[in-house]
């Protein structure tokens, strides 16, 4: 019998995580992630990036990761992903409702995701867990020099 863990990721959960996203994270619209741009966010914010891991007779698989930024202003939903093998198992909704209630303990009252246009599998997790798009907004851009990224 397996059981989902969730918890905050650690320093040394930078590169398994970097490895997730690649096959379990919609990816074709992002420059490119990476160890050095995950490590700076678990030291600026320890408990923004959440893990969820199946445990199952002995191994410990990652199974989901979502980050939970807060500003101490606006609560945003980031890196939604769930492992395929994994999808339909409500770990998705596991993870939301562990964003939602770390921005609850902050004081953060409306939280936003980003979920592209063409990702239906996105959108269908984000409305199952009560989330709407916003029709009036339109997110703007503007890619930083290589000089000021991580």
């Amino acid at each position: 019998m397996s059981k989902i863990v969730l918890r905050a990721a650690g320093l040394d959960d930078a590169s398994s995580v970097l490895e997730f996203w690649s096959r379990a994270a919609e990816d074709a619209h992002r420059p490119a992630d990476s160890v050095v741009a995950i490590e700076a966010l678990v030291r600026r914010d320890p408990e923004a990036l959440i893990l969820a891991f199946d445990e199952a007779e002995g191994t410990v698989e990652l199974a989901g990761t979502v980050i939970a930024g807060w500003d101490g202003w606006r609560c945003h939903i980031y890196r939604l992903a769930v492992a395929p093998g994994c999808r339909g198992r409500g770990i998705g909704g596991m993870l939301i409702r562990a964003a939602e209630q770390r921005f609850a303990r902050l004081g953060g009252t409306r939280a936003d995701a980003m979920v592209l246009d063409e990702n239906d599998l996105g959108q269908r997790a984000w409305k199952a867990n009560g989330y709407a798009p916003q029709p009036e907004w339109s997110r703007w851009v503007k890619p930083l020099a290589a000089s000021a990224r991580l």
